[in-house]
């Protein structure tokens, strides 16, 4: 493994707009204060997030929400222009992340968890954990028409909480660490405030009237399970051969859960 650089480059990358900051916007605006690059990416532009307005018009939208929260946090802001609940684990969109985890250089990687409670979420967590085992193999091809060099190594990777912390059967997913993100937690509740056009949609499709609340309850209940105001938990990625010391967790000097 090469030296890790004091600063290392953050990519996170989630399913739709409004994800990121849901589950992880708090640390990464820890990582920022530490002087982190970090590069923010949805798989999507979230066409379907809308029962007024057509797929092109909530997408300019979202994509313009999501600029403005990572312009908040002073990131970079890509879409992958994945469609919603219509991209899947195969060769092509194991491609195309592998590309945007290319351009984005990152040492640390967060990304969705491996169970949620929808696919693209799934969806994303498998891409992502592949394109980070791909992006330092030179011989994968990407088949841009500019693409970016393999990686040298490959990345640290973590995965956020999924919805309310628990798998498919309502049982609570194990994790590793929780940051304690009191201190940046108004950025964070900043942040999702960008995405006011999926506080109707989640009022109407998913019986969610309170976006803001909900993330600050449960930014409440991890936090309180380290004694802070409000956390957010981590878990790393340590299969063969993924890196296996804990960047994050050192970088931000959290004590092992």
């Amino acid at each position: 493994m090469p030296d890790a650089s004091p600063s290392p480059r953050i990519l996170a990358i989630h399913a739709h707009p409004d994800d990121i900051e849901f589950q992880c916007a708090g640390t990464l605006a820890l990582l920022r204060q530490k002087g982190c690059p970090v590069v923010m990416v949805t798989m999507t532009a979230g066409d379907c997030g809308s029962a007024e307005l057509g797929p092109e018009e909530i997408s300019a939208i979202r994509r313009q929400e999501a600029q403005s929260a990572a312009d908040l946090l002073g990131a970079d802001y890509l879409c992958g222009e994945f469609k919603d609940v219509a991209f899947d684990v195969d060769a092509d969109g194991r491609r195309r992340v592998t590309e945007l985890v290319r351009k984005a250089r990152p040492e640390i990687v967060i990304t969705a968890p491996p169970v949620d409670y929808m696919t693209d979420h799934e969806v994303t967590s498998r891409l992502v954990r592949d394109a980070c085992f791909c992006a330092s193999v030179p011989n994968f091809k990407t088949q841009q028409w500019d693409p970016a060099p393999p990686l040298a190594h490959i990345p640290h990777l973590y995965y956020v909480d999924p919805l309310e912390g628990v798998d498919w059967f309502g049982q609570p997913v194990p994790y590793d660490f929780v940051v304690d993100i009191s201190s940046t937690f108004d950025l964070k509740l900043q942040m999702l405030a960008c995405h006011d056009s999926q506080r109707a949609w989640l009022r109407a499709q998913h019986g969610m009237d309170e976006y803001l609340e909900s993330c600050r309850r449960w930014s409440a209940k991890r936090g309180a399970e380290i004694g802070a105001a409000y956390g957010e938990a981590f878990r790393q990625h340590l299969g063969h051969p993924y890196p296996d010391d804990n960047r994050l967790r050192e970088l931000l000097s959290v004590d092992e859960s």
